[in-house]
């Protein structure tokens, strides 16, 4: 049964923590798998589940780097995944695989946003590429593990995806790139993907969801130049965030991602848009700071993707 993309009152809000929202909730003997866990909301997300008795495994593009940041956490596993090259993919998984474990989270959190024109793997433009296409094959590759009857997909995308639906005369951008309609692209896939996802899993009880995490200065504006982000009122000269933009903090704005992969709330759902710890409304036309763009959530486009996305990366879990 669908799930309605609309609010449901969850009692939380834009202001709401990754603790508050698992305040009661006990993770112990969970696993949550989150990508890019080291860094910004991933780091929030990582320290919420472990505080919450969850062991993390964290696959990580600069491992060195990973296994500083999270140095201290009890229950926190590090290993290597570079989401742009689906060796890398297929070896995290198979290693995993190899484990025995089962997967009770799985986050799709890692993410480039606003970069300049870059290609990867068989000249594939790099956030599609990154954002969804590694995602995409990393669950796929290790769907084995993720545990039927109460296991969540949860893809972390972002209101970017009303910059662009999905490009289908040209996804890999070979004429005319455009950083952020090319970010609103891989944004719009990672919904997408939450969507066909669920419709596949949900007999098997598991649920994806697909989320705008807020606005948040985190390492994710690495590729914008300083002066850009101060024209777009986010820091002033001296690089300090101006909070008349909105932003939030990395743990508020990790809060919706810990919701959608935890919270009892969400029992029985599936293939919606979150955002603000709550199920998204429909985008209003020509209203940009809320809700999710009917492009995102089509259950067409969303099975066209997939299709799409299998014959380029080899990966189908639910087909030949």
């Amino acid at each position: 049964m669908s799930t309605a993309q609309h609010k449901i009152g969850s009692g939380f809000g834009a202001t709401s923590t990754a603790h508050d929202v698992l305040t009661g909730i006990d993770l112990t003997g969970k696993l949550a798998v989150v990508t890019g866990g080291y860094s910004g909301l991933g780091l929030e997300t990582t320290r919420a589940l472990t505080r919450a008795g969850a062991r993390v495994v964290v696959p990580a593009r600069r491992r060195a780097t990973a296994e500083e940041a999270l140095a201290g956490l009890d229950g926190v596993e590090v290993d290597e995944l570079d989401l742009g090259d689906l060796e890398s993919v297929r070896g995290f998984a198979e290693r995993f695989l190899a484990s025995g474990r089962t997967i009770d989270f799985m986050i799709d959190n890692a993410g480039i946003m606003a970069c300049p024109e870059t290609r990867v793997g068989p000249g594939w433009e790099a956030q599609f590429a990154t954002n969804h296409l590694g995602h995409f094959a990393l669950v796929n590759r290790l769907w084995p593990a993720i545990e039927p009857g109460g296991a969540r997909v949860v893809s972390v995308s972002s209101r970017g995806h009303h910059f662009s639906g999905i490009r289908w005369d040209d996804v890999h951008w070979t004429h005319g790139y455009d950083k952020w309609e090319a970010y609103g692209q891989a944004k719009t896939a990672n919904v997408l993907f939450a969507v066909h996802l669920d419709r596949l899993a949900a007999d098997r009880g598991v649920r994806a969801f697909a989320l705008h995490p807020g606005g948040i200065i985190t390492p994710l504006q690495r590729h914008l130049p300083k002066e850009e982000m101060v024209q777009r009122g986010w820091i002033d000269e001296q690089g300090n965030v101006l909070n008349p933009a909105g932003f939030k903090s990395p743990a508020q704005g990790a809060a919706t991602q810990v919701w959608a992969a935890t919270s009892p709330q969400l029992d029985g759902m599936g293939g919606v848009y979150l955002e603000d710890c709550d199920i998204a409304e429909p985008a209003v036309d020509g209203e940009e700071r809320s809700g999710v763009k009917g492009w995102a959530t089509d259950p067409e486009q969303a099975a066209r993707l997939w299709t799409l996305s299998a014959e380029l990366t080899g990966v189908n879990a639910f087909g030949a």
